[in-house]
């Protein structure tokens, strides 16, 4: 039947593109060179440090998600999908709890004006990102919260997965345009509340969830 296989890859998109969010806006170490970048050398290389940024999560979110589909395809009784998903709802809540408490402006070291290449920047981004392996967990906590992984649709899983990366571009287009458009007034103040922002919304967000799945307030998608 045409629709309820277009609504499927539409799910699978939409998805996609969260977690792609989720994974990208907490401002560790690539969120915060991110900004300093664009503050120092200008919006595009702020741009290309969130690309390098997105293409090792891309790969962190690949590997997880090949070895979650060993382990999902034994564990398709509701109950068992029922407990992921908790699972999953309380490890997000607990990243919004930290992301809210932690203050990301420590973390922050000289970055130089020194420009370099477009290639440069992109390249130290995603080494920075892909030596933080800690992003396996938040990708395992999403992809539990959001029942995104089944193994029976490899095509709507592949276009889901092939979301994620868009998701995470448009987190980083959007966060270098704000801090472009307000570069005379972002301070070390601005990064704080980004994150505190970020850290309330995925707080909310797993709550909703987690309510809603305990009182059994939505069901999870069937993979049948």
């Amino acid at each position: 039947m045409p629709f309820p296989i277009q609504f499927d890859i539409l799910d699978f998109i939409i998805k996609g593109i969260l977690i792609g969010l989720i994974a990208s806006a907490p401002m560790g170490p690539v969120g915060i060179l991110c900004v300093q970048r664009t503050l120092n050398k200008g919006r595009w290389y702020g741009f290309i440090t969130g690309v390098g940024a997105a293409v090792s999560d891309f790969i962190y979110a690949l590997v997880v998600g090949l070895g979650m589909s060993f382990i999902m395809e034994p564990l398709q009784n509701p109950a068992y999908q029922f407990i992921i998903q908790i699972s999953g709802s309380i490890i997000l809540l607990l990243f919004g709890v930290y992301c809210f408490m932690s203050d990301p402006t420590k973390k922050i070291h000289s970055n130089g004006r020194t420009k370099g290449t477009l290639w440069h920047n992109g390249i130290t981004a995603f080494f920075v990102t892909f030596s933080n392996p800690l992003i396996i967990f938040l990708l395992m906590a999403t992809y539990a919260q959001f029942a995104f992984v089944h193994p029976g649709r490899p095509f709507e899983m592949s276009v889901g997965f092939a979301c994620i990366p868009l998701g995470a571009l448009l987190w980083w287009y959007g966060l270098t345009w704000l801090v472009d458009k307000i570069r005379e007034k972002f301070d070390m103040n601005g990064i704080l509340i980004i994150n505190r922002i970020i850290g309330s919304i995925v707080i909310l967000f797993s709550l909703i969830v987690l309510v809603g799945t305990v009182f059994n307030l939505y069901h999870l998608p069937s993979i049948y």
